[in-house]
């Protein structure tokens, strides 16, 4: 199911998520050569991704948003 990215915050080891519409997240991880996300480097970068659509599986199979999201 595709949700639009709503903002970004950081995990507890420094990686980001991106926080979706829904109230799900989702890590957009830059870890070459499995995940090559550069834009996740910057700020500029994760604005730039603001409203993008990404596929949530937590949706599709009816998972609760996040309590961080609450």
């Amino acid at each position: 199911m595709q949700r639009p990215i709503v903002g970004f915050h950081q995990d507890e080891h420094g990686d980001w998520v991106a926080d979706l519409s829904c109230g799900h997240g989702q890590h957009v991880r830059h870890k070459p050569p499995f995940w090559t996300r550069e834009w996740t480097q910057t700020a500029e970068g994760r604005a730039s991704r603001i409203g993008m659509d990404l596929d949530c599986v937590r949706c599709e199979s009816g998972e609760p948003p996040d309590p961080r999201s609450a």
